[in-house]
Protein backbone atom coordinates (compact mmCIF):
# COMPACT_ATOMS: atom_id res chain seq x y z
CA UNK A 1 0.00 0.00 0.00
CA UNK A 2 1.52 3.17 -1.22
CA UNK A 3 1.28 6.53 1.26
CA UNK A 4 -0.88 7.92 -0.69
CA UNK A 5 -3.20 4.73 -0.21
CA UNK A 6 -2.99 5.58 3.41
CA UNK A 7 -3.76 9.17 3.35
CA UNK A 8 -6.22 8.03 1.67
CA UNK A 9 -7.68 5.71 3.77
CA UNK A 10 -6.99 8.60 6.67
CA UNK A 11 -9.00 10.74 5.15
CA UNK A 12 -11.94 8.86 4.07
CA UNK A 13 -14.06 9.68 7.02
CA UNK A 14 -13.32 13.50 6.32
CA UNK A 15 -14.23 14.06 2.99
CA UNK A 16 -17.72 12.30 4.15
CA UNK A 17 -18.62 15.60 5.47
CA UNK A 18 -18.83 17.07 1.65
CA UNK A 19 -20.87 13.91 0.39
CA UNK A 20 -24.55 15.82 0.58
CA UNK A 21 -23.60 18.77 2.20
CA UNK A 22 -21.98 20.48 -1.31
CA UNK A 23 -21.62 23.55 0.83
CA UNK A 24 -19.28 26.29 -1.32
CA UNK A 25 -17.22 27.76 0.88
CA UNK A 26 -18.67 31.15 -0.72
CA UNK A 27 -21.65 30.64 0.83
CA UNK A 28 -20.07 29.06 4.44
CA UNK A 29 -17.90 32.23 4.40
CA UNK A 30 -21.38 34.12 4.48
CA UNK A 31 -22.24 32.97 7.65
CA UNK A 32 -19.39 33.37 8.78
CA UNK A 33 -18.99 37.06 8.63
CA UNK A 34 -22.03 37.33 9.79
CA UNK A 35 -23.75 39.02 6.97
CA UNK A 36 -27.48 38.23 8.28
CA UNK A 37 -26.62 39.18 11.93
CA UNK A 38 -23.37 40.91 12.25
CA UNK A 39 -23.08 44.96 13.74
CA UNK A 40 -19.87 44.75 11.44
CA UNK A 41 -19.45 45.04 7.50
CA UNK A 42 -17.36 41.74 6.10
CA UNK A 43 -14.01 43.31 6.40
CA UNK A 44 -11.23 41.06 7.06
CA UNK A 45 -10.33 40.82 10.25
CA UNK A 46 -7.09 42.28 11.38
CA UNK A 47 -4.13 39.53 11.16
CA UNK A 48 -2.73 39.02 14.77
CA UNK A 49 0.50 36.87 16.43
CA UNK A 50 -0.54 33.90 18.09
CA UNK A 51 0.02 33.84 21.43
CA UNK A 52 -0.38 37.51 21.82
CA UNK A 53 -3.34 37.01 24.27
CA UNK A 54 -2.54 35.51 27.48
CA UNK A 55 -5.89 35.22 29.08
CA UNK A 56 -9.25 35.95 28.96
CA UNK A 57 -11.43 38.85 30.51
CA UNK A 58 -14.09 36.69 31.62
CA UNK A 59 -14.32 33.51 33.10
CA UNK A 60 -17.95 32.37 34.51
CA UNK A 61 -19.41 29.48 35.57
CA UNK A 62 -23.64 27.96 34.96
CA UNK A 63 -25.66 25.32 35.01
CA UNK A 64 -26.46 22.97 31.59
CA UNK A 65 -27.53 19.69 32.27
CA UNK A 66 -25.60 17.21 33.89
CA UNK A 67 -22.86 19.69 34.53
CA UNK A 68 -21.38 22.91 36.15
CA UNK A 69 -19.60 24.50 33.38
CA UNK A 70 -16.98 26.79 32.82
CA UNK A 71 -16.63 28.92 29.96
CA UNK A 72 -14.94 32.04 28.66
CA UNK A 73 -17.28 35.01 27.01
CA UNK A 74 -15.75 37.56 25.41
CA UNK A 75 -17.61 40.21 22.85
CA UNK A 76 -21.39 41.70 23.15
CA UNK A 77 -23.92 39.90 24.86
CA UNK A 78 -26.38 40.74 21.76
CA UNK A 79 -23.87 40.22 19.23
CA UNK A 80 -24.57 36.64 17.08
CA UNK A 81 -23.35 33.66 18.84
CA UNK A 82 -20.17 31.89 18.31
CA UNK A 83 -18.92 28.72 20.36
CA UNK A 84 -15.29 27.13 20.02
CA UNK A 85 -14.68 24.19 21.65
CA UNK A 86 -11.93 22.82 22.25
CA UNK A 87 -9.76 18.99 22.33
CA UNK A 88 -7.80 16.71 23.39
CA UNK A 89 -5.20 17.77 25.69
CA UNK A 90 -6.09 21.09 25.18
CA UNK A 91 -8.28 23.53 26.46
CA UNK A 92 -10.36 26.85 26.17
CA UNK A 93 -6.99 28.83 25.85
CA UNK A 94 -6.54 27.59 22.40
CA UNK A 95 -9.04 30.07 21.12
CA UNK A 96 -7.64 33.00 23.15
CA UNK A 97 -6.87 34.90 20.70
CA UNK A 98 -9.25 34.27 17.99
CA UNK A 99 -11.89 34.91 20.54
CA UNK A 100 -10.53 38.30 20.88
CA UNK A 101 -10.85 38.94 17.20
CA UNK A 102 -14.27 37.76 17.26
CA UNK A 103 -15.13 39.90 19.62
CA UNK A 104 -13.58 42.67 18.21
CA UNK A 105 -15.91 41.90 15.07
CA UNK A 106 -19.45 41.91 17.17
CA UNK A 107 -19.67 38.43 18.09
CA UNK A 108 -20.83 37.06 21.46
CA UNK A 109 -18.18 34.40 22.00
CA UNK A 110 -18.38 31.38 23.75
CA UNK A 111 -15.88 28.97 24.65
CA UNK A 112 -16.64 26.00 27.38
CA UNK A 113 -14.48 23.50 29.30
CA UNK A 114 -15.77 20.25 28.35
CA UNK A 115 -16.89 17.57 30.82
CA UNK A 116 -13.76 16.77 32.72
CA UNK A 117 -11.11 19.58 31.89
CA UNK A 118 -10.80 23.03 33.59
CA UNK A 119 -13.52 24.03 36.80
CA UNK A 120 -16.50 22.66 34.65
CA UNK A 121 -17.60 19.83 37.15
CA UNK A 122 -20.60 17.39 37.29
CA UNK A 123 -23.23 18.28 39.44
CA UNK A 124 -24.09 14.71 40.82
CA UNK A 125 -20.88 12.37 42.09
CA UNK A 126 -23.73 9.67 41.02
CA UNK A 127 -23.39 10.75 37.61
CA UNK A 128 -21.61 8.41 35.05
CA UNK A 129 -18.24 9.77 34.14
CA UNK A 130 -19.20 9.12 30.10
CA UNK A 131 -17.03 10.26 27.65
CA UNK A 132 -19.01 9.04 24.63
CA UNK A 133 -18.65 11.40 21.94
CA UNK A 134 -22.90 12.19 21.34
CA UNK A 135 -22.65 13.32 25.40
CA UNK A 136 -20.14 16.05 24.44
CA UNK A 137 -22.73 17.13 21.76
CA UNK A 138 -25.76 16.76 24.71
CA UNK A 139 -23.49 19.24 26.67
CA UNK A 140 -23.14 21.58 24.10
CA UNK A 141 -26.99 21.85 23.50
CA UNK A 142 -27.58 21.99 27.01
CA UNK A 143 -25.04 24.85 27.87
CA UNK A 144 -27.04 26.89 24.21
CA UNK A 145 -30.07 26.69 26.25
CA UNK A 146 -28.75 27.58 29.40
CA UNK A 147 -27.39 30.94 28.15
CA UNK A 148 -30.61 31.43 25.85
CA UNK A 149 -28.84 30.72 22.55
CA UNK A 150 -30.99 29.28 20.10
CA UNK A 151 -28.65 28.90 17.26
CA UNK A 152 -25.26 29.81 16.75
CA UNK A 153 -21.98 29.18 14.04
CA UNK A 154 -20.10 26.55 16.10
CA UNK A 155 -16.57 25.38 15.62
CA UNK A 156 -14.43 23.16 17.03
CA UNK A 157 -10.77 20.77 16.98
CA UNK A 158 -10.38 17.47 17.63
CA UNK A 159 -13.17 16.48 20.17
CA UNK A 160 -14.35 19.78 19.73
CA UNK A 161 -14.80 18.98 16.04
CA UNK A 162 -16.28 15.56 16.50
CA UNK A 163 -18.56 17.40 18.71
CA UNK A 164 -19.76 20.47 16.53
CA UNK A 165 -19.58 17.76 13.63
CA UNK A 166 -22.38 15.86 15.61
CA UNK A 167 -24.69 19.10 16.95
CA UNK A 168 -24.48 20.12 13.04
CA UNK A 169 -25.77 16.29 11.87
CA UNK A 170 -28.18 15.96 14.43
CA UNK A 171 -29.70 19.40 14.92
CA UNK A 172 -28.88 21.56 12.62
CA UNK A 173 -31.46 24.07 13.41
CA UNK A 174 -29.08 25.01 16.69
CA UNK A 175 -25.96 24.96 13.87
CA UNK A 176 -26.30 28.48 11.72
CA UNK A 177 -22.32 27.45 10.57
CA UNK A 178 -19.83 24.78 11.03
CA UNK A 179 -16.18 25.28 11.18
CA UNK A 180 -14.70 21.80 11.42
CA UNK A 181 -10.99 21.52 11.66
CA UNK A 182 -9.73 17.99 9.72
CA UNK A 183 -13.40 17.64 8.41
CA UNK A 184 -15.58 15.15 9.17
CA UNK A 185 -15.23 13.65 12.75
CA UNK A 186 -18.49 11.87 13.14
CA UNK A 187 -17.64 8.49 14.21
CA UNK A 188 -19.16 5.21 15.66
CA UNK A 189 -17.24 2.01 17.53
CA UNK A 190 -17.66 -0.14 14.23
CA UNK A 191 -14.89 1.88 12.44
CA UNK A 192 -12.73 0.20 9.46
CA UNK A 193 -9.04 -0.64 10.40
CA UNK A 194 -6.49 1.26 9.10
CA UNK A 195 -3.25 -0.35 7.28
CA UNK A 196 -0.28 -0.68 9.93
CA UNK A 197 1.13 2.37 9.19
CA UNK A 198 -2.01 4.77 9.71
CA UNK A 199 -2.91 2.77 12.81
CA UNK A 200 0.21 3.84 14.55
CA UNK A 201 -0.48 7.35 14.72
CA UNK A 202 -3.05 6.41 17.01
CA UNK A 203 -0.64 4.57 19.28
CA UNK A 204 -1.61 6.13 22.31
CA UNK A 205 -5.51 5.18 21.66
CA UNK A 206 -4.12 1.36 22.69
CA UNK A 207 -1.92 2.50 24.99
CA UNK A 208 -5.14 4.14 27.18
CA UNK A 209 -7.08 0.53 26.51
CA UNK A 210 -5.07 -0.79 29.14
CA UNK A 211 -4.96 -1.09 32.78
CA UNK A 212 -1.40 0.46 32.86
CA UNK A 213 -2.30 2.95 30.37
CA UNK A 214 -4.66 4.73 32.48
CA UNK A 215 -2.33 4.50 35.50
CA UNK A 216 0.34 6.21 33.49
CA UNK A 217 -1.87 8.80 32.09
CA UNK A 218 -3.35 8.93 36.09
CA UNK A 219 0.47 9.76 36.89
CA UNK A 220 2.09 11.50 33.76
CA UNK A 221 -1.25 13.67 32.57
CA UNK A 222 1.05 16.79 32.00
CA UNK A 223 4.00 14.92 30.37
CA UNK A 224 1.86 12.82 28.30
CA UNK A 225 -0.34 16.22 27.64
CA UNK A 226 2.84 18.18 26.08
CA UNK A 227 4.65 14.65 23.86
CA UNK A 228 0.99 14.98 22.14
CA UNK A 229 1.78 18.65 21.84
CA UNK A 230 5.10 17.76 20.24
CA UNK A 231 3.89 15.21 18.17
CA UNK A 232 0.38 16.41 16.87
CA UNK A 233 1.95 19.99 16.14
CA UNK A 234 5.88 19.30 15.41
CA UNK A 235 6.18 22.66 14.32
CA UNK A 236 4.79 24.79 17.04
CA UNK A 237 7.38 25.80 19.59
CA UNK A 238 4.78 26.69 22.19
CA UNK A 239 6.78 27.67 25.84
CA UNK A 240 6.62 26.29 29.11
CA UNK A 241 4.03 29.18 30.04
CA UNK A 242 1.66 28.34 27.33
CA UNK A 243 1.74 24.46 27.89
CA UNK A 244 1.29 24.91 32.02
CA UNK A 245 -1.46 27.72 31.43
CA UNK A 246 -3.37 24.77 29.88
CA UNK A 247 -1.89 22.14 31.39
CA UNK A 248 -3.54 23.07 34.88
CA UNK A 249 -6.82 21.91 32.99
CA UNK A 250 -6.14 18.50 32.98
CA UNK A 251 -6.35 18.74 37.15
CA UNK A 252 -10.09 18.23 36.88
CA UNK A 253 -10.69 15.35 39.36
CA UNK A 254 -12.63 13.62 36.01
CA UNK A 255 -10.28 14.26 33.62
CA UNK A 256 -8.87 10.72 33.32
CA UNK A 257 -12.14 8.83 33.70
CA UNK A 258 -13.49 11.11 30.99
CA UNK A 259 -10.30 11.08 28.93
CA UNK A 260 -10.16 7.05 29.03
CA UNK A 261 -13.75 5.89 28.59
CA UNK A 262 -13.67 8.25 25.50
CA UNK A 263 -10.75 6.27 23.99
CA UNK A 264 -12.11 3.14 25.15
CA UNK A 265 -15.75 3.59 23.68
CA UNK A 266 -14.38 4.41 20.52
CA UNK A 267 -12.08 1.50 20.04
CA UNK A 268 -15.67 -0.74 21.27
CA UNK A 269 -14.01 -2.18 25.11
CA UNK A 270 -16.68 -0.30 26.75
CA UNK A 271 -20.23 0.44 27.03
CA UNK A 272 -21.68 4.00 27.03
CA UNK A 273 -25.35 4.25 28.23
CA UNK A 274 -28.31 2.95 27.28
CA UNK A 275 -30.22 6.16 26.91
CA UNK A 276 -27.98 7.79 24.23
CA UNK A 277 -28.02 4.50 21.86
CA UNK A 278 -30.86 6.12 19.62
CA UNK A 279 -28.13 8.95 18.98
CA UNK A 280 -25.43 6.77 18.17
CA UNK A 281 -28.05 4.37 16.11
CA UNK A 282 -28.40 7.66 14.13
CA UNK A 283 -24.17 8.39 14.27
CA UNK A 284 -23.61 5.35 12.89
CA UNK A 285 -23.71 5.47 9.17
CA UNK A 286 -21.59 8.58 9.26
CA UNK A 287 -24.72 11.13 8.52
CA UNK A 288 -24.16 14.02 6.23
CA UNK A 289 -24.05 17.85 7.28
CA UNK A 290 -25.83 19.96 5.58
CA UNK A 291 -25.52 23.23 6.70
CA UNK A 292 -22.59 25.91 5.54
CA UNK A 293 -19.30 24.50 6.33
CA UNK A 294 -15.83 25.30 6.32
CA UNK A 295 -13.21 22.49 6.81
CA UNK A 296 -9.61 23.29 7.36
CA UNK A 297 -6.96 21.86 7.83
CA UNK A 298 -2.44 22.64 9.66
CA UNK A 299 -0.04 22.70 7.17
CA UNK A 300 1.82 20.30 9.86
CA UNK A 301 -0.88 18.38 11.78
CA UNK A 302 0.99 15.04 13.45
CA UNK A 303 -3.01 13.69 13.21
CA UNK A 304 -4.58 13.39 16.48
CA UNK A 305 -7.82 13.71 16.90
Amino acid sequence: MTTTDIREAIDHRRRRLFGAAAISLAAAQYVLAGAADAKTDKARLPAITPGTNKSFASLKQINAGLLNVAYAEAGPASGPAVILLHGWPYDIYSYVDVARLLASAGYRVIVPYLRGYGSTRFLSADTFRNGQPSVFALDTIALMDALNIQAAVIGGFDWGTRTADIIAALWPQRCKGLVSVSGYGVGSQTATPLPPEAEHVWWYQFYFATDQGKAGYARYRHDFAKLIWRLASPKWNFDDATFDRSAAAFDNPDHVDIVIHNYRWRQGLVKGEAKYDDLEARLAPGPAIAVPTISMEGDANGGQL
